[in-house]
């Protein structure tokens, strides 16, 4: 592939809600492209941007793939996205090095969530977008229809640039607003316009100027006077508008009968901002990347995605990680489309490309100059789903904390941690299904199988009232003997930041000094191991008040064992309850479906502590709620808003659980205990 100036470049993220036909768009517009010899499907297995075997397996994409191609002696980079939400990271990656975004939407389903989403995330990222509507050859598709929802939800600055020369089964090609010809068939033939479209194709075409024309106050008054704008000049406002963020184009077509995708490459090169006028410093000769993709591979080594940001990065040189502070040698660079990878001296400004076996950099690192700033992050979101995953054998147990970290460089909404009171490892990701094929990952690529558990809910114990027990061990085996004999006092611990507080209140040396220490440690061995349901117990303070030991049978290990049976007691008497976190959570939904989020709230035992207005007709809830109803919150959410909703939670407190929860959560943990 030729070398091109970031002015020829185009990098476009494909956004959109899943199943709307962005891989196939892409494979369409490969072989229009002159990129293979048939298009790529992905119900098949051929696609060029679905090649994971996750991705064939599930027929889906989860990876953000890039899928070069030269059209009228410009390089676009389209860089494929997920559609699912448990993969948004590989969206926001897409996002971040892209100078433009086309949304796909489908002519038969309309306005889904995943356009919504799609919408906000090009806002987030103040990004130009075109809009595809896709699937204009299936019964009950309707392009005005999909436009008019389009415009209702998004604004007037959203206004069609092609229109379906028919529609559903006799959906033949696409005509052209700008230069008002047809293009038919699969070779976007161009001839005449259809005599019975000329009065639609005009009123849709007033549409379009009238909002492009709100760019230039040159055009603006000619077009006011009555006078006909030439076709280079509507060109000109339409692609300033669309820089501008103030005119949003829609395209029509079809990716199964390959109809409408050559128009929207024209476009793309016409009216999509270029590498160059959305990126800064391209003009210097320092240069400078930004790592937006890592794929940890075992047998390939590291593949390293990045684009160019000024100047430019050769193969066999070196390269300074700003954000790690290590010096990089770069092997052979490499051109990449899908997962064919094909050498190239060098990635100019404004391109992206890819180099293997770097072994200091990750996704989000800067590469420049020693002593340049580093490159703005990838805004990923904070995980909302939990599972615990233990190891099925001691060889997967001795591999699995590397494997973890290596899918967790790769994947930064991957998220390992572990939780020092349950001693699970967690894996924490985007939904369920991030999760599952995490695993799956680690398996097919390190060799380690982990089981995927539940998380347990970190439940604590405490106490509610003051009690005096006796530990008393006496052990005889023939020499000598085991001897000790202690009375313990505990209350709750109010006041104070420590989990306990141990006090030794022996006077006269019933007990002797040296034993006290076993009694401390039997206490705090005690505590952590809890008393009802397993759980370490806090805010305790016990004390040593008496005791007896025997000169030749007393030791510290029976005072240790002795003040294990004094705080069984003890506890016992003194109101024994469990304790469980409560989460702050903050919930945003469509105004719609504050109802139906607040009925569900109140089932989790939740309490909502606010609501006010966000932007964009969003309500944002906040409320505590115990960890243990929200564990599938996530899941939960995404059902009652069909995706649109989000949210947040960290640890706020811990409460006293209901007498009923207690009794199940005891139950089950005895249950588990007699299993064992």
């Amino acid at each position: 592939m030729n070398v091109y100036r970031a002015e020829q470049i185009r990098n476009i993220a494909l956004i959109a809600h899943g199943g709307s036909g962005k891989t196939s768009l892409v494979d369409a517009a490969l072989f229009d492209a002159g990129i293979g010899t048939r298009i790529g499907k992905v119900d098949e297995g051929s696609s060029v941007s679905d090649y994971d075997p996750d991705e064939i397996k599930r027929r889906m994409s989860i990876n953000l793939t890039v899928a070069p191609l030269e059209w009228r002696n410009t390089k676009i980079n389209l860089l494929d996205t997920p559609g699912y939400a448990d993969f948004v990271g590989e969206v926001m990656a897409g996002l971040r090095v892209a100078d433009a975004a086309v949304i796909v939407a489908t002519a038969d389903k309309g306005v889904e969530v995943g356009t919504e989403l799609a919408w906000r995330y090009a806002n987030a990222h103040d990004l130009p977008r075109l809009i595809f509507v896709n699937k204009l050859d299936r019964e009950n598709s309707s392009y005005e229809r999909t436009l008019d929802a389009l415009r209702g939800l998004f604004g007037t600055r959203v206004v069609p640039l092609t229109i379906p020369l028919g529609e559903q089964a006799n959906l033949s090609g696409v005509v052209d607003l700008v230069s008002g010809k047809a293009f038919s068939g699969d070779k976007a033939t161009p001839g005449e316009l259809p005599a019975s479209m000329s009065e639609s194709v005009a009123r849709l075409r007033d549409m379009l100027v009238e909002t492009a024309v709100e760019s230039d106050d040159d055009l603006m008054a000619k077009y006011l006077e009555g006078e006909d704008l030439s076709e280079a000049e509507l060109r000109k406002a339409i692609a300033a508008g669309v820089a501008a963020n103030e005119l949003v184009p829609v395209l029509a077509g079809s990716t199964a009968k390959n109809i409408g995708i050559q128009p929207l490459l024209d476009a793309l090169v016409d009216y999509a901002p270029s590498a160059a006028a959305r990126s800064t410093g391209t003009q210097s000769d320092a240069p400078a990347a930004f790592v937006f993709k890592t794929i940890v591979d075992p047998q390939k080594g590291q593949q390293t995605y990045f684009r160019v940001y000024s100047g430019s990065l050769k193969s066999d040189a070196h390269a300074f990680n700003v954000s790690t502070n290590t010096d990089e040698r770069l092997g052979q660079i490499l051109s990449v489309r899908g997962k064919q990878q094909e050498p190239t001296p060098e990635v100019p400004a404004g391109d992206i490309g890819m180099v293997v076996k770097l072994s200091k950099t990750h996704t989000g690192d800067t590469l420049a100059a020693k002593d340049a700033p580093a490159l703005p992050p990838i805004q990923t979101p904070k995980p909302v789903f939990t599972a615990a995953v233990a190891a099925k054998t001691q060889s997967d147990l001795d591999k699995m904390s590397v494997a973890l970290a290596r899918l967790t460089e790769e994947d930064p909404t991957l998220v390992v941690s572990r939780d020092p009171e349950t001693a699970e490892t967690l894996l924490a990701g985007m939904g369920e299904s991030h999760v599952d094929i995490a695993i799956e990952r680690l398996q097919r690529r390190f060799g380690v199988e982990v089981l995927k558990q539940e998380r347990r809910v970190p439940y604590r114990e405490t106490i509610k009232k003051k009690a005096r027990a006796e530990g008393r061990h006496k052990k005889q085996t023939g020499g000598h003997g085991q001897f000790a004999d202690i009375w313990l006092e505990i209350e709750p611990l109010t006041g104070s930041e420590q989990n306990y507080v141990f006090e030794n209140k022996i006077v006269g040396g019933v007990v002797p000094r040296e034993y006290v220490p076993g009694v401390e440690k039997g206490v705090a061995e005690s505590l952590k191991l809890g008393f009802i349901a397993g759980c370490p117990m806090v805010h305790v303070r016990v004390a040593l008040v008496d005791g007896k030991y025997h000169p030749v049978d007393s030791s510290s290990q029976a005072f240790e064992t002795a003040a294990h049976i004094g705080m069984k007691e003890a506890v016992a008497q003194a109101g024994p309850v469990l304790l469980e976190p409560i989460m702050n959570v903050t919930i945003e939904v469509p105004e719609a479906n504050m109802g139906d989020v607040n009925s569900d709230l109140n089932t989790k035992r939740a309490r909502i502590m606010g609501m006010e207005s966000a932007s964009g007709g969003i309500q944002r809830i906040t409320a505590q709620a115990p960890m243990a109803e929200l564990l599938h919150y996530a899941t939960d959410l995404r059902s009652i808003t069909q995706g649109r909703g989000t949210f947040t939670m960290e640890l706020a407190s811990y409460e006293e659980v209901p007498s009923h929860v207690q009794q199940q959560v005891v139950e089950a943990y005895n249950k588990q205990k007699a299993e064992k």
